[in-house]
C-alpha cells in the first residue's frame, strides 16, 4: 500500500546504538576501514537497503571495498570530501515513496540537496539506481531527482541512471543494470574486472549454549523487553502494543474475508489524524516456521547471534540478537515472498545435485534463459523459500546462512478508517484477507491479514495485541470545512473515507458549516461485499453525505465501476471541481482504478470544460499541485 518512517527496516537495539559518540562521518569510517565505495540507500520497505547491501558485497567480488550506509545516520555534507579517497565512488539506491516523495530515511538528504545551491561536488564520482513502480504517476521521482541534482552540483556520473520498476520485474531491472555497471566501473578505475564468484559471508554465527534468557530477544523490534515495559514515544523502532477490541467480518457473503478491526491506543500518547496510516508488525505463520525447521533439520529453539564480520559497521546484526532461530523466522525474517536471485545464487553451493546448482546460478544470471527460468519457476509459480527447498530436495543450506540472506519482515501499512475527533483512543482498520492458490497447487496466505484475522477479542485476561505505530500522511481533509469533498474509494479503498465521514459529521455537530460531501464507492455485489452499508446509508440520511454513489460491478450484465458513475454525474462533479473548489480524494488500487478515475476526469474536462485532452491533463495536474487532488493508492 501507499503499502508504506524513521525506518521500519533497520530496527537496532538501543543498547547496540551506544556508544553515543556514533561515527557520523562516513569519510572517517571509510578511511579507517580502507573502503573506497559507499552505497547509500533510501528505503521504505527494505528493498533499497537490500540492493545496497548486494552492491557493497559486489565491490568485494571486484577487488574493491564497499559499505552500505543509511543517509539518515551520516553527515551528507561530506560528499564533497569523497575525492580525498582514491578511486572512490558513491552509489545511491533510492526508492520513491507515496506521491513521488523521498523515503523517510532519505528526507533529510533530499532537503539538503534542495537547499544547498552553492555546494561543489566536482570531486564526486556517482551513480544512481532508482526503485519505483510504473503504476504511480511520479515514477521513480526520487532517484531521477538525486541523479539530476548531483550532476547540477558538479558531481561526475560514471554510469547511467538505472530505473527499477516493481510493477514489472524490479529484480530483473536491477540485475541487468548491475551486470553492465560493474564492468564500466572497473574500466573507469582501470582495474581488471575479474569478478570473484564465491559466496561472501557478512555475518558469523555464534551459538549461545549457556545464556541468561532475559538477554534474549523474543520478537521485540527495538529495545530488549520493550514489549514488557512500554515507554513512549512510539515509532517504527519502538512500536506500541495496541489491544484488539473489535474484529468483525464486513462482508455478508462470498468467499473473501473482509474485516473491520479496532485497536485501543489508550495511555500511549499516540495522536493521529484522519488519512494517516497505521503501521503494523505482523508475525509469520507458525506452521510455515515449523516446516522450515523440519526441512532444514534444525533445532528452532537454539539461541544464536549473527555478528557482523566488519566490526566497524553500524549494523552489528541482521536482526535483533541474541535470539532463537524460531523467533528470527517468526518475527524478523520474510519467509513468504519469493526469494530474490542473490539468495538463490548464494545458496546454490549447498545443493548436492549439480543440475540444481546449475539452475540456481542460471536464475541469478542476466542470461535471457536464466531470467525466463526465474520468472516462471520462482515468480510465476509464487514459490517462497520453503517451496524452493521442498522442490529442490538436494538443497540443504545451513540455517544461519539462510537467515543472513533472507530480507527483514516489514511493517504493513493500512489507511486508518476512523477520525481521532470521534475516536481519540481507538484506530479502525479495514482490510481484505489475502489467500490464493499458486501454480504449484500450494495455498499462499498474506502474512499480516491472516495474522490479523486470527487476532480474536477475548474476555479473559489474555488480550490480543498488535505492535503498531502511526505514519503521518498528506491525505487530509481541506482546511476549510466549507470546501466540498469528492471521495472515490472502491473496495477497502473506502477505509480513509470512513474517517473523513466521521469527521465531517463531527464538524456538523459542532455547528460548523460543512461543504458538500460526495462519496463514490464500488464493490462486486450489493448483497455480498457492500462494506459499511449501514454507516454509509445513515450518513446519507443525516445529510453528512450529500450524495452516495455505489457501483456494484457484477450485479448486472455490463460491469459498472466508480469511474462510470463519475461520468454519469459529470455536470455536478464538474461544477464542484471547477466552480466550488472541491477537493478530490482517490483511494485503492493504483494499477487500474486510480488510472481510470483520472481518465474519467480528463474526459469530463474535455466535455464540459471545452478543453483538449492535453489541457484537461494539465488542468487535473494543477488541482494536484494545489493540493486539491490527493491519492492514497497501492499496487
Amino acid at each position: 500500500m501507499g503499502c508504506v518512517f524513521s525506518l521500519p527496516e533497520d530496527r537496532r537495539d538501543a543498547a547496540e546504538r551506544a556508544p553515543t559518540t556514533r561515527e557520523t562521518s562516513f569519510i572517517e569510517k571509510m578511511k579507517k576501514t580502507s573502503k573506497n565505495i559507499i552505497v547509500f540507500y533510501g528505503s521504505q520497505t527494505g528493498t533499497g537497503e537490500e540492493f545496497a547491501n548486494r552492491m557493497s558485497k559486489d565491490a568485494q567480488r571486484y577487488g574493491m571495498k564497499g559499505m552500505a550506509a543509511d543517509p539518515e545516520e551520516y553527515e551528507m555534507g561530506e560528499l564533497s570530501r569523497l575525492s580525498e579517497i582514491k578511486n572512490s565512488l558513491a552509489i545511491f539506491c533510492m526508492a520513491t515513496y507515496g506521491e513521488g516523495d523521498p523515503t523517510d530515511n532519505a528526507q533529510d538528504f533530499y532537503d539538503w540537496l534542495q537547499e544547498n545551491d552553492d555546494e561543489d561536488l566536482s570531486g564526486l564520482n556517482y551513480t544512481v539506481f532508482a526503485l519505483g513502480n510504473k503504476t504511480y504517476e511520479h515514477y521513480n521521482a526520487m532517484g531521477k531527482y538525486v541523479d539530476k541534482r548531483l550532476e547540477e552540483l558538479g558531481a561526475k556520473r560514471i554510469f547511467d541512471l538505472g530505473l527499477g520498476d516493481d510493477d514489472g520485474n524490479l529484480e530483473e531491472d536491477f540485475i541487468s543494470w548491475r551486470e553492465q555497471f560493474w564492468p564500466a566501473v572497473c574500466e573507469h578505475f582501470g582495474v581488471e574486472a575479474l569478478g570473484d564468484d564465491s559466496s561472501i559471508r557478512q555475518y558469523e554465527l555464534k551459538e549461545h549454549t549457556d545464556i541468561n534468557m532475559n538477554k534474549v530477544y523474543t520478537g521485540e523490534i527495538g529495545r530488549l523487553k520493550s514489549f514488557e515495559v512500554q515507554k513512549p514515544p512510539f515509532d517504527s523502532k519502538n512500536p506500541f502494543l495496541a489491544t484488539v477490541t473489535v474484529n468483525r467480518r464486513l462482508n455478508k457473503a462470498g468467499d473473501r474475508h473482509l474485516m473491520h478491526l479496532e485497536v485501543d491506543i489508550s495511555g500511549s500518547k499516540i495522536r493521529y489524524e484522519s488519512g494517516d496510516h497505521i503501521a503494523i508488525f505482523p508475525t509469520n505463520d507458525s506452521a510455515l516456521v515449523n516446516k522450515l525447521g523440519q526441512i532444514l533439520g534444525v533445532d528452532l529453539d537454539a539461541v544464536i547471534s549473527l555478528n557482523n564480520l566488519d566490526e566497524e559497521s553500524n549494523k552489528k546484526h541482521p536482526f535483533p540478537c541474541p535470539t532463537s532461530y524460531r523467533t528470527a523466522l517468526t518475527h524478523y525474517l520474510d519467509i513468504t515472498n519469493s526469494p530474490r536471485t542473490n539468495v538463490l545464487y548464494e545458496l546454490a553451493q549447498y545443493a548436492s545435485d549439480p543440475k540444481d546448482q546449475e539452475n540456481m546460478r542460471k536464475m541469478a544470471s542476466s542470461s535471457p534463459e536464466g531470467k525466463a527460468l526465474y520468472q516462471s519457476w520462482v515468480l510465476g509459480a509464487s514459490r517462497n523459500i520453503l517451496a524452493v527447498l521442498e522442490d529442490m530436495p538436494s538443497l540443504k543450506p545451513p540455517v544461519d546462512h539462510l537467515c543472513e540472506l533472507l530480507p527483514r519482515l516489514q511493517a504493513r501499512y493500512y489507511s486508518i478508517a476512523s477520525s481521532s475527533k470521534v475516536h481519540p483512543n481507538s484506530i479502525h482498520i479495514c482490510a481484505v484477507v489475502v489467500e490464493y492458490k499458486t501454480g504449484t497447487g500450494r495455498t499462499n496466505k498474506g502474512v499480516a491479514t491472516n495474522w490479523l484475522k486470527n487476532k480474536l477479542v477475548t474476555d479473559n485476561s489474555h488480550k490480543s495485541t498488535v505492535p503498531m505505530y502511526i505514519r503521518k500522511s498528506q491525505f487530509r481533509l481541506p482546511f476549510k470545512a466549507t470546501n466540498p469533498v469528492i471521495m472515490i474509494g472502491p473496495g477497502t479503498g473506502i477505509a480513509p473515507f470512513m474517517g473523513f465521514i466521521q469527521e465531517r459529521a463531527w464538524l456538523k455537530e459542532q455547528g460548523k458549516e460543512v461543504g458538500e460531501t460526495v462519496m463514490f464507492f464500488g464493490c462486486r455485489y450489493k448483497n455480498e461485499d457492500y462494506l459499511y452499508q449501514e454507516e454509509l446509508e445513515e450518513a446519507e440520511k443525516t445529510q453528512v453525505l450529500t450524495q452516495l454513489n455505489v457501483a456494484f460491478s457484477r450485479d448486472q450484465e455490463q460491469k459498472v465501476y466508480v469511474q462510470h458513475l463519475l461520468k454519469k454525474n459529470k455536470e455536478h462533479i464538474w461544477k464542484l471541481i471547477h466552480s466550488d473548489n472541491a477537493h478530490i480524494y482517490v483511494c485503492g488500487d493504483a494499477k487500474n482504478m486510480a488510472h481510470d478515475v483520472q481518465t474519467a476526469l480528463y474526459e469530463i474536462g474535455e466535455e464540459l470544460g471545452g478543453m483538449t485532452r492535453t489541457q484537461a491533463i494539465d488542468y487535473v495536474k494543477k488541482t494536484d499541485d494545489k493540493g486539491r487532488y490527493s491519492q492514497d493508492v497501492w499496487s
